[in-house]
Parts: structure tokens; C-alpha cells; sequence
């Protein structure tokens, strides 16, 4: 029998999607890219604690995310330095395919710009506030 994880990380392969939360029978996908779906799963209100989860780009935004949504497991395809030690911090188990130091934009000119906003936060509830303010800025 597969894991909430293994489910979640096969389920990101086979339905091409950029990350999937499960537990037990429930699942939930997304194919939108960056921190939308996981703004989406937030502002949803559904009770996400003990979900596993599995990503293609976890850096530290997506990280604080996952702690508000209550994620007890991750698996990244990539994730950044500074997720790690949020969710080390956190402790949510994660493994990852490929550890960076950080997310870059997605013309790999420079940082990703969530990662970026976030650099400072230390907690959560400061993530989604920076997380917030820079989508407002980007829309500008």
C-alpha cells in the first residue's frame, strides 16, 4: 500500500502538475505555477493538517505555506536551502530530489522573487504577509 507521499509524488508525475496534497482517498492537484496553488489551498479553508504533499519547486515561501496548511510530509523535486530549515524548524518530514541554494525567477536572472520577499520572515504568518504584498506589487 502507497504512503500519503509516495501517492502524492507518483501523482505529480503521472498528472504533470506542479504539486498534490494527500491523505488517504482525498486528493487535491494543481497545475498553477509558483505559490498560487498553495494561496489557492489556503484561502479554500479546507482542513489540510496531517495531508502529505509532493512539489516540483519548494523554496522558502511555498515552505511557510506548507506549515500554515498543516503538511506532516513533503516531497520536493527541488527545494532551496532556506526551505529546508523552515521545515526542519517546522518539523515536517521532507525528502527532495535536488537541494539548491536558492529558487531563481523564472528567466534564471535572479532570485525567485517569493524567495526573496521571504528571505527575512521568520515566521509564517510574516511569509504570507510578504508573500501578499509582493504579488500586489508584481500586478503593478
Amino acid at each position: 500500500m502507497l504512503t500519503d507521499v509516495s501517492k502524492a509524488k507518483a501523482l505529480l508525475s503521472q498528472e504533470n502538475c506542479t504539486c498534490v496534497l494527500c491523505r488517504g482517498e482525498s486528493v487535491f492537484l494543481s497545475h498553477q505555477r509558483g505559490v498560487r496553488p498553495l494561496l489557492d489551498f489556503w484561502e479554500s479553508r479546507n482542513d489540510f493538517r496531517g495531508y502529505s504533499a509532493a512539489d516540483k519547486v519548494v523554496g522558502k515561501a511555498t515552505a511557510f505555506l506548507y506549515c500554515l496548511l498543516g503538511i506532516t510530509t513533503l516531497h520536493a523535486q527541488v527545494l532551496s536551502q532556506p526551505a529546508k530549515l523552515v521545515l526542519e524548524d517546522q518539523g515536517i518530514a521532507f525528502t527532495c530530489d535536488c537541494l539548491v541554494e536558492g529558487i531563481r525567477n523564472r528567466d534564471n536572472t535572479g532570485p525567485c522573487p517569493m524567495e526573496k520577499a521571504t528571505c527575512h520572515c521568520a515566521t509564517a504568518q510574516q511569509a504570507l504577509t510578504a508573500i501578499g504584498q509582493t504579488l500586489k506589487d508584481l500586478q503593478k
